[in-house]
This record gives structure tokens, sequence and C-alpha cells, in this order.
């Protein structure tokens, strides 16, 4: 049609570059608000067919981004956070020419920045911090609105995780989430708290994928929604998982990194599974059940059934035939277990009123230790 604006391929700005880590480059520069979603894709965290993870952002929260619309949308405003963007090597920085004055700061460097706009799914760069933002800024009434951004270079998807959870951490992002991200993560130095949720995000990860395990896609992720079959919290796992490592007579403590020597993860697995694969065997009609039908795919019951774990493989660890001892200790304590009808006598609870609370948990983890101590034989 004449008259008709030819659509734009790139976006030109003004830039400054810098290496704050060999081989990465760093830019600052400032863009409309409206163009970032033209250059910048949301990369929402799901899994592919292969069951590999994908992206790594929430879903879009839609009060939230009309909250940030209607603020922009009242005129006299101040919009002076930064966008943060991964960026693939096919953005193009020319350095200005002309002499460098004295006074400018070391290892930077000023140019321009070409970023090319690309259909949505094949753009050449990633919101790593601001989706909520980004979104606004494109359906507000001013779209061009100029807006800082940092971009890093780094097609490498494990390098934008990272950064996405480090961006993160002092903000409310969700535990589920970041125990799926940790896994896929890779050489970062994470901060402690981080770093010891890692080999259990790891562990659950791998709980929910093999075909052999007990926990075969029993396992709530995050990037599945509401996944058929799915029936138990990744956070039980996960928190079933950390607590045997970090406990000194934890069944999962022996493997955990010491000194020069990294840690095994492929005993603490082995381990897993002989003793879930167990509990599976002695509890077939309480297994893979909701948890509003069995007690034992409940929060409480994995954590309860985690200490014991702990408990039963202080007795057995080691041995040729751990388990078939281990069922053995099993079946001795399944005949008192209430996991889909009765009452646990000890705790004056029926079934159903087993709640993940402290209380409940800590009760029900005593019963059970109880009830395997005294039934080992003499």
């Amino acid at each position: 049609m004449k008259g008709a604006r030819t659509p734009r391929k790139t976006l030109l700005v003004r830039a400054l570059r810098t290496e704050q880590s060999k081989g990465v480059s760093v830019f600052i520069f400032f863009a409309p608000g409206g163009d970032i979603t033209k250059v910048a894709d949301i990369s929402r965290v799901e899994r592919g067919e292969d069951d590999l993870l994908k992206g790594f952002q929430r879903r879009e929260i839609r009060e939230h981004v009309r909250s940030i619309v209607n603020y922009l949308n009242q005129g006299r405003m101040l919009f002076p956070n930064a966008i943060i963007l991964a960026m693939t090597p096919d953005i193009r920085f020319t350095q200005s020419r002309g002499p460098r004055p004295d006074d400018l700061a070391k290892n930077v460097d000023a140019g321009t920045l070409t970023i090319p706009i690309r259909n949505e799914g094949q753009r050449v760069a990633w919101i790593v911090d601001g989706q909520q933002r980004s979104l606004a800024l494109a359906a507000c009434r001013n779209p061009d609105l100029p807006v800082p951004v940092v971009g890093f270079v780094s097609d490498d998807l494990q390098v934008q995780r990272e950064q996405f959870i480090l961006v993160n951490k002092a903000r409310p992002l969700p535990s589920r989430l970041i125990n799926e991200l940790l896994p896929e993560t890779g050489s970062l130095v994470l901060p402690r708290d981080l770093a010891s949720r890692k080999i259990p995000s790891e562990l659950c990860s791998l709980l929910n994928r093999d075909s052999k395990s007990p926990f075969f896609g029993l396992i709530k992720r995050l990037s599945a929604g509401t996944k058929a079959g799915a029936v138990i919290t990744d956070t039980a796992v996960v928190k079933m998982i950390r607590n045997s490592i970090s406990s000194p007579l934890g069944a999962l403590a022996p493997f955990k990194a010491a000194g020069s020597d990294a840690a095994d993860i492929a005993a603490m697995y082995k381990t897993l599974l002989t003793y879930w694969t167990a509990v599976k065997d002695v509890f077939p009609s309480a297994w893979g059940l909701p948890p509003t039908q069995s007690r034992l795919m409940h929060s409480a019951g994995i954590e309860a059934m985690g200490v014991l774990m702990d408990r039963v493989y202080a007795r057995h660890a080691g041995k040729s035939n751990e388990y078939q001892v281990i069922r053995q200790d099993l079946e001795r304590i399944a005949p008192d277990c209430c996991w889909t009808d009765g009452e646990w006598e000890t705790l004056g609870l029926a079934w159903n009123e087993i709640q993940n609370t402290p209380r409940h948990i800590r009760g029900l983890t005593d019963t059970l230790v109880r009830l395997s101590v005294s039934r080992v034989p003499r």
C-alpha cells in the first residue's frame, strides 16, 4: 500500500562495551521500550518432547503487567530500571572513531550496536530480567520511551540460566522454579545457599526422568504444568534429599563433597533408587496416588520416610543384599502404617488428618523410626 512504512530490520543504538569475564562482552545502552520485545524473546520455562529443560522465565503475570502499563500511561514518570538481555553473537558492535578521551574509564569502548529484528522464536536476545516490564513497555501509550538496557553476549543457555537465578535471588522467585533450574546450570560458583540445593535438585530431576525410578513421572515440575500422573511436589523430594545429605547420620551424607573430593552423585542416586524402590514394592496400594488418597505421597509422608531411610541405611549400608534387607525392614512395619485408611494410634490421627506441619511431620517421623527399631530381629 502506498505510503506504508517498510518494517525495520535492525535496531541501531549508541552503546558502551566492556568485558567483565574473559571473552564475554557486556553492553550498556538506551532503547525505545517498545522495541525490547522486537529484538528479545521471553524464554518461558518448559520441557520439550525429549524432556530436556528449555528456557527459564516464569509465565507472564498479567496483573503485574497491567499495573506497570497503568503507571507508564500516567505520563510524567521515571523508569530507570534496566532490562537485562542475553544476546547471541549475531549482534554487531562498531567502535567509534576518533581520539579516546584521556579520562574515559579503562576497558570501556563507545560505539554503535546493531541488533537484528527477527520474528518471535528466532530473535537474537532473551530477556533475563524484566519480562513483565518489557511486556508493559510494548503495550503502553509511549512505546518510544527510552529505557536502560544491559546486555551480555552468550548463546550458552547454562550461562543465561545462571544469570537469571542470581539476578532474581533476592526477589520472591518461586522456590520450585529455582529447584528446576539449578541442575541445568554449569560451573558457576553459586552462593552457599543455592549450591546446597543444586545436587538435591539434580537428583530430583533424575528420579523423575529415569524410567527405572519408582518416582518416574510422579514428581510435579513447574515446567510441566498440571501433567497427568504427577502427584508429588518436587519441593518435598528435594527437601528429603537435602535433609539426608546434610544430616551427619544421613544415608546420602557419606557421598557429599569433602575436601578436594567431589560429591558422588551416582552413589547417592543408587541409594535413593534402592530404598524408594523397596518402599514402592512394600506399599504398592499407596504408591502413585494423589496425596488426598495416600499420605505416603504427601509431603509429610515423603519427608518422614526420608528420615526412616537414614535410620535403615545406618543398619544396612554396604550389604550385598541391600534391597532385600531394606524391604524386610519395611515389611515388618507395614501392618502399622496407615497411608490410605485407618488411624495412627500413637499420633491419635486418622490417615487423612496428617498435614504438612512441623508437629505432624515430627510425630510421623518418630512413629516410623520407633516402629522400625522395635521390629529389628534380636
